[in-house]
């Protein structure tokens, strides 16, 4: 599949998740808001209904405590007045009626049992100047309008012990807290809210007058107020406060269905991101081990050419089969097999280190002999190309606890590369430096080579990865060296960085643990 086809579904399935993903949450979101406006809007309700009460209980208190007054009077004036006997009731006072059976009626009782005032229109009620009424109802008619003058009265009243008495007490005097909270939760509960909440009341200047027992201060940033007694004078008003330390929880318990939805859409969308990684890096492996192939193909082919071109040379008769021609014949048949098997051996390493079955044999080793012996290994091959090299050994603590074989094979290779990576025709210089910074110690290897472009630096220590050098294939080698090496190094608790410019040369660097002294 081309590289196109699989960014464009990518980019199409990607796009549909991220679309999903965000209706989700915008959903998510809406509901939440519209929860928390009916809950503020249901909180507002209830807040109202309770000062509402408060007030109406207020009220009931001093009718209550008026009318008990009156009773008491017209009790005390009872007593005094004579009883009237007559055939079916007697009537005595203004306000007390005696039946046969000695049962005590008020006129206003008498006047509900016998004229049924609530089916009776008003009309009638006022009316004093109907000829056609017999004389049983125009005396109930008086009794009804002279009781409704005197209840009338009696509000009046009230109306004024709560206008010129009420107001004057303090609130901690007008308010019955108990019943303030019962009203709040009944409330509260009658508008579908049912959630633990801690209020308090006070004065209009901001003096707390009560507070509930368990008050806490936590949802404190969300609360709601209501002014009680809001028609008193607003210095006589007072303000109760209410908060939900749980309310957080209760918005949230009406969205929480959604999240499985959007938690299980952003699985989808990671996995199929992870999913599209794992295209790419498996479309990137097949590119790096068909290339892998062709170029083992290519390395193979030389000394099996070789080989079996010396053994044609020595199953030919017609050639002559001189001393110097067999031993140069079986020289040639060697050094391809030994070349052979070290390819072989190079790919079998990685594989084994790959299933971290590699062993070291570790020992003390001086970093500055190892680059001095380096240098002096290579110097024919860099002095052919007209270059030279040159050393720097500053380390004073140069010992590292390192695989000898394995970890010399790791300089050969930096040093290797830098030959085989050197401009054509151009002499290759090559600086080896060594050290010490921290607890560490350093290496590295410099060259003048034809460096690398920055792309590359991200992928020259993966497996089988060669720079590319166009369509000339004049750098042998399967890709795995700088592999090996990043291994070596790392399996040894180092680090290994680089650093190159294209045209101008590439810089390895080695961090090493050194052993102190």
């Amino acid at each position: 599949m081309k590289k196109t086809t699989i960014w464009t579904i990518a980019i199409i399935m990607g796009t549909s998740f991220l679309g999903l993903l965000y209706l989700q949450l915008k959903y998510a979101q809406e509901m939440v808001i519209m929860k928390r406006e009916q809950f503020d809007e249901s909180v507002n309700r209830a807040l109202y209904q309770a000062s509402r009460n408060l007030e109406l209980n207020e009220t009931l208190r001093y009718l209550e405590k008026d009318i008990n007054a009156t009773e008491r009077r017209a009790m005390k004036n009872d007593s005094i007045h004579h009883t009237i006997n007559t055939a079916d009731a007697l009537q005595h006072s203004q306000n007390v009626i005696a039946g046969r059976d000695g049962t005590i009626y008020s006129s206003f009782e008498l006047k509900t049992i016998t004229s049924r005032p609530s089916q009776m229109p008003k009309a009638m009620i006022l009316r004093s100047d109907n000829q056609h009424l017999t004389q049983t109802s125009k005396s109930l008619q008086e009794i009804v309008r002279n009781r409704y003058v005197y209840q009338k009265a009696l509000l009046d009243e009230v109306v004024y012990s709560l206008l010129y008495s009420a107001s004057d007490k303090p609130l901690n005097e007008r308010i019955n807290f108990k019943l303030l909270d019962q009203d709040l939760k009944a409330e509260l509960m009658n508008n579908g809210i049912n959630i633990p909440y801690h209020f308090s009341v006070t004065t209009q200047d901001g003096r707390e007058v009560y507070r509930c027992p368990d008050y806490t201060d936590d949802g404190e940033e969300y609360s709601y107020s209501q002014l009680l007694f809001r028609n008193d004078p607003l210095q006589k008003t007072g303000i109760v406060h209410i908060h939900f330390p749980n309310m957080g929880s209760y918005i949230f318990s009406t969205v929480k269905f959604v999240l499985p939805t959007v938690m299980f859409t952003f699985v989808l969308l990671v996995t199929f991101i992870f999913t599209i990684f794992v295209i790419f890096r498996q479309k990137r492996l097949t590119e790096i081990k068909n290339d892998f192939i062709n170029n083992m193909t290519h390395e193979l082919k030389t000394p099996i050419s070789s080989i079996s071109l010396a053994a044609q040379m020595l199953n030919d008769e017609s050639v002559t089969k001189s001393t110097t021609m067999m031993k140069h014949l079986g020289g040639v048949i060697n050094d391809e097999a030994k070349r052979l098997r070290f390819l072989v051996e190079k790919v079998l390493q990685m594989s084994m280190f790959d299933r971290k079955k590699a062993i070291f044999k570790q020992k003390d080793l001086d970093i500055n002999e190892l680059m001095e012996n380096a240098a002096q290994s290579f110097q024919l091959r860099v002095e052919h190309t007209g270059g030279k090299i040159y050393t720097e050994i500053e380390a004073v603590e140069s010992t590292i606890y390192v695989d000898e074989v394995h970890f010399t094979n790791t300089i050969f290779n930096l040093m290797d590369n830098a030959v085989k990576y050197s401009k054509p025709n151009v002499p290759l210089n090559i600086y080896l430096r060594t050290w010490n910074e921290d607890n560490f110690v350093f290496l590295s290897i410099r060259d003048t080579g034809i460096g690398m472009k920055k792309e590359s630096l991200k992928k020259i220590f993966d497996k089988f990865y060669r720079v590319h050098t166009g369509n000339v294939h004049d750098v042998k080698g399967f890709g795995l060296g700088l592999a090996y090496v990043k291994k070596i190094v790392e399996l040894h608790k180092g680090k290994i960085t680089v650093d190159s410019t294209l045209g101008e040369g590439t810089t390895f660097t080695i961090q090493m643990p050194f052993v102190a002294s």
